[in-house]
């Protein structure tokens, strides 16, 4: 595995079992690749072993194709197996430690911190290489989720080294305030797999984070 925490910006798209059917999957993260994506999840929460790495090895195989970054939630094992780019983690997954002894030093960790900025420097100080905060919108995907504020990103730019990760209920009109309040990347799901055109969608982010 590479860690290539400069390749940590842009758009960061996370695979929805109820959005993308298991037999168009490789292709629709294809069209989001195809749009720009630059950072792919594989999240899938079924007890189905040999259907998640089937799927999650297709991320990998993608993301090499377009020189993007692979990113397992939550499953270290299967992250190390298939040798994606690293795992994403939560307050109930698995610890940073733990992913670290396993995956090794280039693994990209990613650490999900919510709307607490204590979380985040906890997660730099045990070695995250990212931190994720939200959600900043409302969340169609996760409507349980705490709210979180553009100001928290701002918190976090001035006492962390680290890029980070907004997520939560983005579309690409809503985007320019949390980019402008210090996100790297932005986390999407719904605006991007529930799209008629997932190639467009996933276009409209990338002017976002071009140099002004």
């Amino acid at each position: 595995m590479r860690r290539r925490r400069e390749a940590l910006r842009g758009l960061y798209v996370i695979t929805d079992t109820a959005l993308i059917p298991d037999d168009q999957f490789a292709d629709r993260v294809e069209a989001a690749l195809r749009g720009g994506a630059r950072i792919v999840q594989y999240r899938d929460k079924r007890p189905e072993p040999r259907l998640r790495e089937r799927l999650a090895s297709e991320v990998v195989r993608l993301c090499r194709e377009y020189a993007a970054l692979s990113i397992i939630n939550d499953d270290v094992e299967l992250a190390a197996r298939i040798d994606a780019d690293g795992v994403h983690v939560g307050k109930e997954d698995a610890a940073l430690a733990h992913a670290r002894s396993l995956l090794g030093p280039e693994a990209i960790i990613g650490v999900s911190c919510y709307n607490r900025l204590e979380l985040a420097l906890e997660a730099a100080a045990q070695g995250a290489d990212y931190v994720a905060f939200g959600s900043f919108f409302p969340s169609r995907v996760k409507p349980e989720a705490v709210p979180a504020a553009p100001a928290l990103l701002r918190q976090a730019r001035a006492r962390l080294d680290l890029p980070l990760c907004a997520i939560g209920g983005i579309t690409a009109e809503r985007a320019g305030p949390l980019i402008e309040a210090g996100a790297d990347m932005l986390a999407v799901i719904s605006d991007i797999f529930a799209a008629d055109d997932i190639e467009a969608a996933a276009g409209r982010y990338a002017p976002l984070f071009a140099p002004q």
